[in-house]
Order: C-alpha cells, then sequence, then structure tokens
C-alpha cells in the first residue's frame, strides 16, 4: 500500500488524498510526503496509523521526511503507535498540548480513560467540553460493538487557534458499514449503506424503526447535526463511497436538519480505494458551539420528527397477505 501525505488535507480538500491512496499490496506500506509542507487532517493520520497497526514495523516504509513540519507526524505520535524508527527530534513546550495524539482504544475502559483525559489536553471550557466528548464517545462506541476490528479504534483530535476549531479523526479496519447494516437493511452498495447508517433510527441491529432500548441508531445523525449545527465539515469514508457534508452558505441563516443526510447540502463519491472498515472525521468551531444542552434537544427534536415520519409511511405502505 502506498499512501502520500500532501501539503493540505483536510475535509474540505479531502478528496485528492482518498482517490490517490493505493491499497492494492496490503501486506506492505509506504509512506511517502510532500517536501515543503505537509498539513493534514487528524483523521488522514488514523487512516494511515490504522492500516499499519495491521502489519509488523518492519513492513512499513517511511521516507525521510524533509518538509519543514516534519515534526507534525512525531508528536502526533504516528511512529510511536508503529513502532517504527524516526530520526524527527521534536522539543516539547506547553501549547503542543493542544492536540490528542494518536490512540488505539480496544475496549471500553480504555475508552473511558481516554474521554477523561481529552478535555485537559485540548484546553476545553466547560461550555465546549460536553459536545467534544459526546462526538469521541459514539464514534468509538460504534467501532467497538460493531466494527469487529481486531484493532480496535484509532482516534485522534487537535485544535486549530486560527480557525477556533478542533478536528477529530477515528478509523477502523473491521467489517465496513455496509455489512453492518445488511444485517437488518438490503443496503446493494456502500453508499446507500452509508446512507442509512446516518439516517435517525436506523441501526444493523433491528429492521425496527427508531432501534432499540440499547442501540436507537442516532449516533452519526447526532454527530453530523452537531457539525451542521456549526456549520462545518463532517466526512465518512467506508468500502468504495465517501459521504461528506459541506459547510452551509453565510446567507443560511435558518435551515433544516433534514433525516435523509442526502438533503443536506453534500458531497458524494463511489470511487475511492476500497477501504476495509470506516473512517470518520468532523469538525467543531468553538466560535458557534451553542450550550450542548440546547443543541442537543435541538438535533432530538429533528430525530423524533423523523422517526414519526417514517413509522407513518410504514402504517401507509400498502401489506400483502
Amino acid at each position: 500500500m502506498d499512501i502520500y501525505l500532501p501539503n493540505s488535507a483536510f475535509l474540505g480538500n479531502i478528496d485528492p488524498f482518498l482517490r490517490q491512496m493505493n491499497l492494492s499490496e496490503p501486506t506492505k506500506l509506504k509512506i511517502t510526503a510532500n517536501k515543503k509542507w505537509i498539513s493534514v487532517h487528524p483523521a488522514v493520520l488514523c487512516i494511515i496509523a490504522a492500516l499499519g497497526l495491521n502489519m509488523k514495523p518492519v513492513d512499513i516504509g517511511c521516507e525521510r521526511l524533509e518538509a519543514k513540519s516534519k515534526h507534525y507526524l512525531k508528536r502526533m505520535g504516528l511512529f510511536r503507535l508503529l513502532n517504527i524508527e524516526s530520526d524527527i527530534s521534536v522539543t516539547e513546550h506547553e501549547p503542543a498540548g493542544r492536540f490528542i495524539p494518536l490512540t488505539k482504544i480496544i475496549n471500553s475502559e480504555e475508552l473511558t480513560r481516554f474521554i477523561t483525559d481529552i478535555i485537559p489536553l485540548l484546553h476545553l471550557g466547560p461550555e465546549q467540553a460536553d459536545s467534544i466528548k459526546y462526538v469521541v464517545s459514539e464514534l468509538v462506541r460504534n467501532v467497538l460493538e460493531h466494527s469487529g476490528s481486531k484493532q480496535g479504534a484509532v482516534v485522534s483530535a487537535q485544535y486549530y487557534r486560527k480557525s477556533n476549531t478542533i478536528r477529530i479523526g477515528i478509523a477502523d479496519t473491521g467489517v465496513g458499514i455496509k455489512k453492518t447494516i445488511n444485517n437488518a437493511y438490503p443496503a446493494e452498495t456502500h453508499l446507500e449503506a452509508i446512507r442509512l447508517a446516518l439516517m435517525p433510527g436506523v441501526t444493523g441491529t433491528t429492521q425496527r424503526i427508531g432501534g432499540t432500548d440499547y442501540n436507537a441508531g442516532a449516533g452519526l445523525f447526532f454527530i453530523k447535526s452537531i457539525a451542521q449545527v456549526n456549520r462545518e465539515f463532517f466526512m465518512i469514508f467506508s468500502g468504495d463511497a465517501m459521504y461528506k457534508l459541506l459547510r452551509n452558505k453565510p446567507d443560511m441563516r435558518r435551515f433544516t436538519l433534514h433525516g435523509d443526510p442526502f438533503k443536506d447540502r453534500h458531497s458524494k463519491r463511489e470511487d475511492c480505494p476500497h477501504w476495509q472498515g470506516t473512517v470518520v472525521g468532523v469538525d467543531i468551531s468553538l466560535n458557534s458551539t451553542k450550550e450542548f444542552s440546547i443543541l442537543l434537544d435541538l438535533i432530538r427534536d429533528a430525530y423524533m420528527k423523523t422517526i414519526k415520519e417514517r413509522k407513518k409511511e410504514e402504517y401507509r405502505a400498502p401489506r400483502f397477505i
């Protein structure tokens, strides 16, 4: 497998990075990078780390990095997590604390410790902490409960001062969304499976609209909606398909939280290299983060409205005996 780290790959322009990934040789990983500068979303690093965890360090090759920002990869813990050597030296200083280095989580106990540590490391205030903890907890819990990944979840986050934004990435190399959704719904393509996974009340554990008491099919819808309310990006990639929620236009003072993600302002593609598992990236602006209880009430209302509408449609559908 060949992964090239460009000078820029964030959610808004992640498409070229995904298209150029070469995943054809699953037993070896070669990492190359832009010679001048490397600036990428945490989700990009999670992709590389998730791939590398499935192979021995001797089978991972990273060219000698020349970019001025090469220290970023070491500070984010890429070489440490993959247990590969690096000649990059880093001088630690306090501002570097506003990131969460790449971390592997394989059980609920590790998730609890991670959630406890994440807020002090990102230096967030209480009004911002709840939404971040919710997003990370839901994303990792999805991996632990549904992915079947032996390596668990790889998660990372970083605060970007210029945009006052927290960017979060998570990746796994499990069974993927399509196989999970197909346990209850006949999704024929990876993109359709992603669409269903983002719909309120849809879960791969049951065909019952609204899910069960333990799995209501709400997590991904809530996370997408948090990004949407904050006018930020959300991306999910599985199989050969990628769905990306686009930022709302500045003149859109009011918008609707749709139950169908294809009704949101978005882009999608089905020509990505096949990813065996799931990758999620989400940005949360701290400039416009609403009080979390108000935010959840808004999203919950949209969730319940969608569930009621879907149940009415099912009731009205003709039944043949």
